[in-house]
């Protein structure tokens, strides 16, 4: 027993010795606890970053909002060299630089393959890359990964099997626009609330339902509240994870590389857990009554009928640099759609 207390400790300090050793540091914030996919990935990150840089590179991750307390914060942070990497979303970054907020437009990303392939086109995310850095200053956009699956409509009392029945519903969402104006187009009431009260909220009646993926609604035991879940996938929840730009540029270019292949193996991580974790998840919300509904083909396509005045008002106030990268991943949507089909039906011969 002795002697492994001694192993034990002799390999904390050879851990505390080694990041005190490296010569650079990376200092990630991130604002959910240990137990999130996100902080995981992190682990994959850190593991990369410091195996194969042969220690040059320590990664020291602060969970549960230990050095900023939510997105905003945190971004000022890595934008000042206080942190050096983070997780936000994609709307998020529209408060920097307001066209990518059309990536969010609903319906627009059909599922995973071709979601996955637009965001893995290098020349594509180049431009958003160079465009995200010239309007922030400082955040260097390294990936949009998956931070949870779709949004789908899930509900309290009343199950949503077409659009008009989401008329008159309170549903919890997200403060981005665009997230908002789904509901109300759909005549339903948006209601945005902070993400540790939405459990609040779905228990005590606040609202009828959110708009979440079920991976997180059974995490947060959202699903004691929710019964009904129909799976329109109006929106595919990208997670950007950006970088103090300086502090990349500052690193030799063997590193650069090793940060480069972190990032990747992180974003692996990130696009594979929700399908892992998806079956686990329907499961335990069927075993507490829930019920799940896929809509047909007919009823996803009047989903996104009804949807289409939140894409009209967008181009009528977006400006012409909002309706140009709107037609430009459009385009990549459809490569990306035509790409797959060709390999499908290759595979079918």
């Amino acid at each position: 027993m002795k002697a492994t207390k001694v192993v034990l400790l002799s390999s904390l300090l050879l851990g505390i010795g080694a990041a005190q050793a490296a010569q650079y540091k990376f200092t990630v914030p991130i604002v959910t606890n240990i137990d999130s996919y996100n902080y995981q990935s992190l682990l994959v990150f850190k593991n990369i970053a410091e195996s194969y840089s042969n220690g040059e590179i320590a990664v020291e991750i602060y969970p549960s909002g230990q050095l900023c307390g939510n997105a905003k914060e945190c971004l000022a942070g890595v934008q000042a060299g206080m942190f050096d990497y983070f997780q936000t979303t994609v709307p998020e970054l529209a408060n920097y630089w307001k066209p990518i907020e059309s990536f969010d437009l609903p319906y627009l990303l059909p599922n995973d393959r071709v979601a996955e392939c637009v965001y893995d086109n290098p020349d594509f995310m180049a431009k958003v890359r160079e465009k995200v850095l010239q309007n922030t200053q400082n955040l260097r956009l390294m990936m949009i990964s998956n931070s949870g699956g779709w949004r789908n409509f899930a509900t309290t009392k009343k199950a949503i099997h077409k659009p008009g029945d989401i008329k008159g519903l309170k549903l919890r969402t997200v403060p981005a626009p665009i997230q908002q104006e789904l509901v109300k187009v759909l005549e339903g009431a948006p209601t945005p609330i902070a993400w540790p009260e939405v459990y609040t909220a779905l228990s005590t009646g606040m609202v009828d339902g959110t708009k979440n993926g079920i991976v997180d609604i059974v995490q947060m035991k959202f699903h004691e509240s929710i019964k009904y879940i129909v799976l329109d996938g109006h929106a595919y929840m990208g997670g950007a994870w950006v970088m103090n730009n300086d502090k990349f540029n500052g690193l030799p270019d063997h590193l650069k590389k090793v940060v480069l292949d972190a990032v990747a193996a992180q974003n692996q991580y990130l696009r594979a857990y929700p399908k892992w974790k998806e079956f686990d998840a329907y499961e335990e919300f069927k075993k507490a009554g829930g019920k799940i509904y896929s809509p047909t083909a007919e009823e996803k396509e009047s989903f996104k009928k009804a949807a289409m005045p939140v894409r009209e008002n967008y181009l009528n106030s977006g400006g012409a640099e909002g309706k140009e990268w709107l037609t430009a991943f459009e385009q990549q949507v459809q490569a990306c759609e035509s790409k797959i089909n060709s390999e499908d039906q290759a595979a079918l011969k």
